[in-house]
């Protein structure tokens, strides 16, 4: 279906390929996945199941790289809100993606003190050394990908180690003070893993 004939939500809600996809299950409800929400669902009060909605995209997001429409749909029935909801605070919070990572994934703090030590360079570098198209980068799709999959790109606030930057978190680990020589060497190190 052409996103012509969609409403705003089911545009917004669609999903958007991604090379990354490759290194990632494909979401799926499993034994394992329906215990975990159902044990967290129950740290909160009859009657406010949609507390968990945050904490459950978290897993989503953990396990399959991302928040697909059939996750929103899926959060939603597990917590007895619509898929529109879900959807509010999946496009409200940068942290949550609703566009499949590559295997390694940058993020790159673009706040003042790292602007001021290099940052944006730093993002044109990344982008060329993993032949990313940062033109293909924008408020609606803020993460860039790899053709191979195996590396992403998105710019963020603050990673909280304002007195070191250039800040680079790869996946889950920080990297600082990183120049353009540090990248080969970041690089290097996940093209091993």
């Amino acid at each position: 279906m052409s996103h012509d004939h969609l409403n705003a939500i089911d545009a917004t809600i669609a999903h958007i390929p991604s090379p990354g996809e490759q290194f990632f299950p494909p979401f799926s409800v499993t034994p394992e996945l329906e215990a975990q929400v159902a044990e967290l669902i129950t740290h909160y009060p009859e009657g406010r199941q949609k507390s968990a909605i945050l904490p459950i995209l978290h897993i989503v997001q953990k396990q399959f790289g991302f928040i697909n429409p059939a996750s929103i749909e899926w959060t939603a029935s597990q917590t007895g809100v619509s898929a529109a909801h879900v959807l509010g605070v999946v496009t409200f919070y940068p942290g949550l993606r609703q566009k499949c990572p590559g295997k390694f994934h940058f993020r790159i703090c673009r706040t003042l003190s790292c602007a001021m030590s290099g940052a944006e360079d730093l993002f044109e570098v990344i982008c060329r050394k993993t032949n990313i198209d940062p033109a293909s980068i924008n408020h609606h799709e803020p993460i860039g990908v790899s053709p191979c999959g195996m590396w992403s790109i998105e710019q963020v606030e603050c990673l909280a180690n304002c007195g070191n930057g250039p800040n680079v978190l790869v996946n889950d680990l920080l990297f600082d003070k990183v120049t353009p020589e540090k990248v080969d060497e970041i690089i290097a190190k996940y093209k091993q893993a």
